[in-house]
């Protein structure tokens, strides 16, 4: 499984995860064309900066000539009304719809448009908890302005061209103190920013200063699936987004690493051999939308594979069996979904062994740019196939049919074998 492992030592915010994406390999460009797609009066601005001793990707938001601001200096300065100048154009409210409304209308992929959205509801419906009122009545004078905008529409975009199929993060230092906004003096993390983190395990060390802004949470709520250690990985890419202040006894950088997940598996012959947890109930009395949704989930939580087959149940009633594959360690989170999200009474639970072609991925030239296709066995049983998100996005970006994206990867790929 592909993955990008987010080591937030450090915390994170929106120009962080946009730094460490680009350091990671995602276009620069592509950013830069998102931004000027969005005719907000923004750009992006690019440099190399030191934090204490690592080299990492600064990226500034510009808007109408202007510099965002240090992460605390930013957030105090339009919670608290006291607005530096210049910076009351670029500072104004906005209310949900208006956001959602600038986000479908821009020209990214539906795919980053439903992800974009997310988080700014996420945003939405944690400052709605914390104040006590509904989501729309919620005044975006935190997160409303261009440059938050800017952020999450591009950690949305970047996101979807890194290629990578889950986010894993390491727990959260969010940083300690206090931090004074329009409603008083607030302890970091903020109300919005804990409200956003609930279920993430967060810890506060010396440095006093706000490590996880409202927009980094959300960004982690709505993209990481999972927080653990560094999971057992190959390590393909690395980046490092840097923050706007640079501390003298730590790094302030947010650390992505990309690569492959390395399972423990028995060698055998050309393949591996694994133990693998197999869920299965049986749904009835559901709406079938429900389970698309179920399926879904299952994937965001590791599962290996998902499958339905219709059954005829008790007293005639058509229904569904689910089937989930899944690594043993993943299972409790899995059949705490299935029971949570679904109407089934009981989770039938077994471990079965499973034979695996050994797998690589070899990278191919297309005329629209490179994808990854994936190559199972050896010369007696050779299976492969062109990475379909790479294919997805390739097609979305050049408005080619996806199918000859595929068709033509596969014959660059057989050029290749074939000298």
């Amino acid at each position: 499984m592909r993955i990008a492992y987010l080591d937030c030592f450090s915390g994170i915010s929106g120009d962080m995860f946009l730094g460490a994406l680009i350091d990671a390999g995602v276009s620069f460009e592509l950013l830069e064309k998102t931004v000027a797609d969005l005719n907000i009066g923004a750009k992006l601005e690019l440099s190399r900066v030191d934090r204490a001793g690592i080299s990492a990707t600064k990226i500034d938001v510009i808007v109408h000539g202007e510099k965002d601001m240090p992460r605390d200096e930013f957030w105090t300065s339009h919670h608290d009304g006291h607005e530096a100048k210049g910076s009351h154009e670029r500072r104004h409210g906005r209310h949900l719809k208006e956001i959602l409304g600038i986000i479908a209308s821009s020209a990214i992929s539906e795919g980053a448009k439903r992800t974009a959205s997310e988080i700014f509801r996420a945003l939405g419906e944690a400052e709605a908890k914390v104040h006590g009122v509904n989501v729309e009545q919620v005044h975006f004078h935190e997160v409303g302005a261009e440059d938050a905008i800017v952020d999450i529409v591009c950690a949305a975009v970047g996101a979807e061209a890194l290629g990578v199929e889950h986010f894993v993060a390491s727990p959260l230092n969010v940083g300690s103190g206090t931090v004074k906004c329009s409603h008083g003096v607030m302890p970091i993390p903020t109300p919005a920013t804990l409200e956003l983190l609930k279920g993430a395990p967060i810890y506060s060390g010396e440095i006093q200063k706000e490590l996880v802004t409202p927009t980094g949470a959300a960004i982690v709520k709505v993209l990481v699936s999972n927080f653990q250690a560094r999971p057992r990985m190959t390590t393909e890419q690395t980046g490092y987004g840097a923050g706007s202040r640079n501390f003298e006894d730590q790094a302030n950088v947010l650390r992505m690493s990309v690569g492959e997940t390395v399972e423990t598996a028995v060698a055998v012959g050309s393949g591996t051999q694994e133990q693998i947890s197999i869920l299965e109930a049986n749904l009835d009395d559901l709406n079938p939308q429900l389970i698309g949704y179920i399926t879904e989930r299952a994937f965001s939580l590791g599962a290996l594979d998902v499958f339905t087959v219709p059954v005829q149940m008790k007293k005639s009633r058509p229904g569904t069996l689910l089937t989930v594959l899944a690594k043993p360690q993943d299972e409790p989170d899995l059949r705490e979904m299935i029971f949570r999200e679904s109407s089934t009474l009981g989770i039938r639970v077994r471990r079965e062994d499973r034979y695996v072609l050994c797998r690589h991925h070899q990278t191919v030239e297309t005329p629209w740019g490179e994808v990854r296709m994936k190559i199972a066995g050896n010369g007696k049983a050779l299976q492969y196939a062109p990475e379909y998100e790479d294919c997805r996005r390739i097609a979305s970006e050049h408005a080619v049919p996806l199918k000859t994206v595929m068709q033509e990867a596969i014959l660059r790929y057989l050029d290749q074998k074939n000298g």
